[in-house]
C-alpha cells in the first residue's frame, strides 16, 4: 500500500493556513528532567476546537466535490472529532451531523453544537454512535468523516510534524499519544519522509491498547471492552489503514496506566500551567516515565485541552493521590471531649493539611462503644510524608487504615 506522500500533505498544510493555528512548541524544565533530556510540548490543545482534530476533519470536507458537499457530512465522536467536523464544515458550508454518545461530556456536546452541527445522542458508547452514524450516511447520501482511517485525514493530521520540524529542526524524536492512529499515522508519515532517521514513539492507556494488541497478533483486533479516563483515546478497534502506517513506520507503542495519566495531567496543569485533557497527558505520561529509549531533543504532542471541570477536578484529585499528595485514611478515637484535637495535633506536627474530616458514632461496628470512627482526607507532600504521618499516628496510638 502507498501512504501519504509530502505533496499531499504540503497541499494540506496549505489549505489549513487560514483555518488552523500554528500552534507553539513550549520548553518543560520538569518533563526534560522526568524524561532525561531536553523536551519540548507541541500545544495543540491551544489549536482551533481545543484539539488537532481539525486539522484532519477540516482537509478532508474540503476535499470532497461539490456534489458531496451537497449531500453534507456524518460523523461520529465522543468530542473532539466532532467539534472539528461541525467547525470544519460550517467554514465550507456544508451540513454536518454529528452522532455523540450520550455520557459525552456536555462542554464538548454543547460546544459541537456551537460550531454548527445538528448533534444527535446516541447509545451509551462510541461503537454505538458510530453505528448510528454509519446507518444515517446509509440512508441519507451523507459523506462519512470518519475520525482516523482516511488519507485525507491523515494528510491533515500529518501537518503537525511539518510545524515541529520546523519549530525544532534537530528534534530527534516526537512522542504521541495514539487512540485509533490517525494522528501519529500521519506525524510518522511526514516525519520520516523529510527525516527518516527520527524516532517515533506512539503510547497508549493500558486500558485501550488498541494498537498494541494488533501489533501484538500481526492484524487489526477489537478490543472486548475498554476503560480510561482518556476518552478521546476509547477506540476499541484501530483503523485498518492507520495500522498498516504504524506497523511500517513507528518506531514503538508503549502503554501508561491510569494513575500515570493522571499525574501527566497534574504536571501539566501544575507545572507547565496548561490545560490539557487526559488524552493530551497520555504521551506526558510516557515521557514521564520513560517508557520507551528516547533521543533528544524530543516533542511531546500535547494533543488537546478539552476537559470537562468536573472531570478535571476528579482528575487533579487521582494525580495528587497516586503521586503521594493526597491521602485519605480512617482511625478510631475515644468517645471523649479533647480526642479530636489530640488527633489533630498529631497530624499538624508533621506538617499535614486536614482538608476533610467525618466523624460518625452511628452505624459503625465499634471495637468499644466508647469508641468513634474517623475519617480524614490530607495533603501532603509525597509518598515519604505519608510514611512519616502514618508512623507518627501509630506511635501515639492510632490505627491507621487508608481509603
Amino acid at each position: 500500500m502507498s501512504f501519504v506522500g509530502l505533496n499531499e500533505i504540503r497541499e494540506a498544510g496549505t489549505r489549513l493556513e487560514e483555518v488552523c493555528l500554528r500552534t507553539p512548541v513550549w520548553p518543560s524544565r520538569i518533563l526534560s528532567r522526568m524524561a532525561g533530556g531536553t523536551t519540548v510540548l507541541k500545544c495543540e490543545n491551544l489549536q482551533r476546537t481545543g484539539s488537532f482534530k481539525i486539522r484532519g476533519a477540516y482537509n478532508r470536507i474540503a476535499r470532497l466535490s461539490a456534489e458531496q458537499r451537497s449531500r453534507g457530512v456524518v460523523a461520529a465522536s465522543a468530542g473532539n472529532h466532532a467539534q472539528g467536523v461541525a467547525l470544519g464544515a460550517s467554514l465550507l458550508g456544508v451540513h454536518s451531523t454529528v452522532f455523540m454518545p450520550a455520557g459525552a461530556p456536555l462542554p464538548k456536546v454543547e460546544a459541537t453544537s456551537k460550531y454548527g452541527a445538528k448533534v444527535v445522542l446516541e447509545g451509551s458508547v462510541y461503537d454505538d454512535a458510530y453505528a448510528a452514524a454509519c446507518t444515517f450516511a446509509e440512508e441519507s447520501g451523507a459523506v462519512m468523516v470518519h475520525p482516523f482511517d482516511h488519507p485525507d485525514v491523515i494528510a491533515g493530521q500529518a501537518t503537525i510534524a511539518l510545524e515541529i520540524l520546523e519549530q525544532v529542526p534537530d528534534a530527534a524524536t516526537i512522542i504521541v499519544p495514539i487512540g485509533g492512529g490517525g494522528l501519529i499515522s500521519g506525524v510518522a508519515a511526514a516525519a520520516k519522509e523529510l527525516r527518516p532517521g527520527i524516532r517515533i514513539v506512539g503510547v497508549e492507556p493500558v486500558g485501550a491498547a488498541t494498537l498494541t494488541r494488533s501489533l501484538e497478533a500481526g492484524e487489526v483486533v477489537t478490543l472486548p471492552e475498554i476503560s480510561t479516563i482518556a476518552d478521546g483515546l476509547a477506540a476499541k478497534r484501530a483503523g485498518d489503514l492507520t495500522f498498516e502506517y504504524v506497523r511500517k513506520l513507528v518506531d514503538d507503542v508503549v502503554t501508561v496506566t491510569e494513575e500515570e495519566i493522571a499525574e501527566g495531567l497534574l504536571l501539566m496543569t501544575e507545572r507547565a500551567r496548561l490545560m490539557v485533557e487526559p488524552a493530551a497527558a497520555v504521551g506526558v505520561a510516557g515521557a514521564m516515565r520513560r517508557r520507551s529509549p528516547i533521543t533528544f531533543p524530543a516533542v511531546v504532542i500535547v494533543s488537546g485541552g478539552n476537559i470537562d471541570p468536573l472531570l478535571l477536578m476528579r482528575v487533579i484529585r487521582f494525580g495528587m493521590t497516586s503521586a503521594g499528595r493526597y491521602f485519605s485514611f480512617r482511625t478510631r478515637l475515644r468517645d471523649r471531649p479533647g480526642e479530636l484535637q489530640r488527633l489533630s495535633g498529631a497530624i499538624a506536627g508533621v506538617g499535614v493539611n486536614v482538608v476533610g474530616v467525618e466523624h460518625r458514632r452511628e452505624g459503625v461496628l465499634h471495637s468499644s462503644l466508647n469508641d468513634v470512627e474517623v475519617s480524614l482526607q490530607v495533603e501532603l507532600r509525597g509518598p515519604d510524608h505519608i510514611k512519616e504521618l502514618i508512623a507518627r499516628l501509630e506511635e501515639d496510638g492510632y490505627e491507621v487504615t487508608s481509603l
